[in-house]
Parts: structure tokens; C-alpha cells; sequence
């Protein structure tokens, strides 16, 4: 009938459902060099925040319109002034710490509706949940990050498991680096165990650093990230830091020093045993490792696992487990994990 009022018809004749009004939001911020830093170069930082959220992020000058669902404005809202937050503090805001933002946001959403999700603390904005050396400042990016740096700085024995590109080995060594140049501990040692040449490294050419370097080379990475240069050289140097195979550690009492042994799947019961008796007076220790990558012989158990469950009731020992959701590098990287886990 003419003049009948109702969902428009289709060109198929039926009736189309009327479209939800998606909800606008404009922010101001205060400062325009500030907001500047938190929008991003070419508005890199809104483009995550758009992607992760599926909102629209429109920036004119110091103000930002927000458009999409009421939830997913409210999450926005949060997420980019807890960052507002930290570059007041003069800290870089890049697209990983908005990555980051949301992980914290979206779980601490979920913890409320009764879903464990990390708790209530973002770990962004409020100075928790960071590492910060002389060289950079290192913020957790997803709320088991967070659990990770806070089991570090509460436990003197911490396990941490998990896929690769979770951030284990980087977040301690970052987290042993702040306690070196506070004066917290004396030395820094590091370990792995060079599996792939049975710890029998005489048939490898050059000296004994040159032997085993390519073994430990991404824990020379990580301090490179995290010190100056010729911080860590001295360091070797003067032998405040020392990074060497897990043969080495043999016979050993590690005191005031923070120890860390990577790639720890690949240990045996008895090297594991051997590596946790060496933790003297004042020294705080940190196992990592992939459990589904042991490339120990076919048959033989890994240290890491059996040491997990033996220590799991005393006290001073933590246990964190990182599952695909933390991987931290690139998305493609997070897809692979899942692949093989058989996810997704």
C-alpha cells in the first residue's frame, strides 16, 4: 500500500533488515606532538587499532573520531588513552605496544565476564608489566607476558615454556640486563645446551668461543638488544656477563648472579638436575624452553618437562606456560605455531 512505512524492499522484492547505526565517538587529545606519537607514522598505530577491533579511526590534527560497536569503541577508547598515557611519559608508542594494548584490554573483558583472561592490571600506561634498561624500555605484550615478568621479579626459579616467538628467553635476558645495571646481582650467565654437537665440541674449528658462538648466538642478540654495545664487551670482558655451554656449568655454585639456561627441552634429567643445584645465595634462575621442539635422541627424556612437575609445589618456583596466543613476532609466525599445534 502507498505510503505503508517499513524495511525498505529489495530489488528481489523482500524485505531487507535495517543496517545497526554503528556508534561515533570523538577524543581529544590535549597535546598535538602527543597525539602524533600515539596515532603513529601515516597513522600506523590507528590502522591496529581498526584492524584488531573493526572500527573506523579518523585523525584530524590532535582529534580522533571513532566509529563501530559500542564494545568495540569502549575497547578503542581505553586501549589508546592507556597509550596517551605512556607517551606523556616520553615512551615510543609503535604498532607492536598497540598490539599489545589490545591483547591486555580484550583479556582483562574476558576476565570479567568470569573467562580467565590475565587479571585486572593492562600492564600498559601504569609503569607495570615493563623492563626498562638504560638502552630501551621492553612492555609485555600479551597478559601471560605480564604474569612472566612479575613471576620474575617474585620468584627465584621461574619455568617458562611455550612456542617460539613468545618472548621467553627475550623478557628474561631483558629482565636480567635492569637487574645487572641496578646493582641487584653481579653477574649474568647464561646457558645453552649445544645439542647438536653432543657437547663434544673439540672436531669444531677455531677456539672454544668460536666453537660454541653459533649455539649461543641468540642470547648474544638479545643483550646486544637490550645494553650498549660496549656494555656488554666489557662486561664479557671483566666476565660480569658469561655466556657458555651447559657443560660448563658443571661442579659450579652460582651466587648473587642471575642465571639463565635457554633451550632447556634439550637438557636430560641429569644435566637439569645439575643446572638447578648450581643456584647459590642471592641468585635468581630462569629455564626456557619449547617442549615441542626436543631434539634430544629418540628415546632419551627432556630435563624440562620432568623438572616442571617435580618443583611444582615449592614456593619459590614458578611455572609459566605461553601458548600460541603469545607469540609475539608476526602474525605469520603465531599461523605457523597453530599449524603445527594443529589449531586453526
Amino acid at each position: 500500500m502507498a505510503g505503508s512505512k517499513g524495511p525498505p524492499v529489495s530489488a528481489s522484492g523482500t524485505r531487507s533488515r535495517p543496517q545497526k547505526q554503528d556508534r561515533r565517538l570523538t577524543i581529544p587529545f590535549e597535546d598535538n606532538r602527543l597525539a602524533a606519537v600515539l596515532f603513529g607514522e601515516f597513522d600506523a598505530n590507528l590502522s591496529v587499532v581498526e584492524v584488531r577491533l573493526g572500527v573506523e579511526a579518523v585523525a584530524q590534527g590532535n582529534v580522533l573520531t571513532l566509529s563501530g560497536s559500542d564494545d568495540a569503541i569502549e575497547t578503542a577508547r581505553k586501549v589508546l588513552e592507556d597509550l596517551y598515557g605512556r607517551a606523556k611519559k616520553g615512551q615510543i608508542v609503535k604498532p607492536a605496544d598497540v598490539e599489545g594494548a589490545i591483547r591486555h584490554s580484550l583479556a582483562r573483558s574476558q576476565a570479567v565476564g568470569g573467562v580467565p583472561g590475565g587479571g585486572a592490571d593492562s600492564g600498559v600506561g601504569d609503569g607495570k608489566g615493563q623492563i626498562r634498561t638504560r638502552k630501551k624500555l621492553v612492555a609485555a605484550r600479551t597478559p601471560m607476558q605480564s604474569a612472566y615478568i612479575k613471576a620474575l621479579e617474585d620468584k627465584d626459579l621461574v619455568f617458562a615454556s611455550g612456542p617460539a616467538g613468545t618472548g621467553k628467553t627475550y623478557l628474561a635476558v631483558a629482565f636480567a640486563a635492569q637487574c645487572w645495571e641496578r646493582g641487584l646481582i653481579e653477574r649474568l650467565i647464561l646457558s645453552r645446551p649445544a645439542v647438536e654437537a653432543g657437547e663434544r665440541l673439540g672436531f669444531l674449528p677455531g677456539d672454544m668461543r668460536e666453537k660454541v658462538d653459533p649455539y649461543l648466538r641468540p642470547l648474544y642478540d638479545a643483550l646486544y638488544d637490550v645494553l650498549p654495545a660496549e656494555k656488554v664487551e666489557r662486561g664479557l670482558e671483566t666476565g660480569e656477563i658469561e655466556i657458555a655451554p651447559l657443560a660448563f656449568m658443571r661442579g659450579r655454585t652460582l651466587s648473587h648472579s642471575f642465571i639463565i639456561l635457554d633451550e632447556a627441552q634439550n637438557t636430560t634429567s641429569m644435566q637439569m638436575k645439575m643446572f638447578l643445584t648450581r643456584i647459590g645465595e642471592g641468585s635468581h634462575m630462569v629455564v626456557t624452553g619449547d617442549p615441542t621442539q626436543i631434539d634430544l635422541p629418540h628415546g632419551q627424556v627432556s630435563g624440562l618437562g620432568e623438572a616442571v612437575a617435580l618443583l611444582r609445589n615449592i614456593d619459590e618456583v614458578a611455572n609459566i606456560a605461553f601458548t600460541q596466543k603469545d607469540v609475539v613476532r608476526r602474525e605469520l609466525v603465531a599461523k605457523i605455531v597453530a599449524a603445527y599445534e594443529g589449531v586453526g
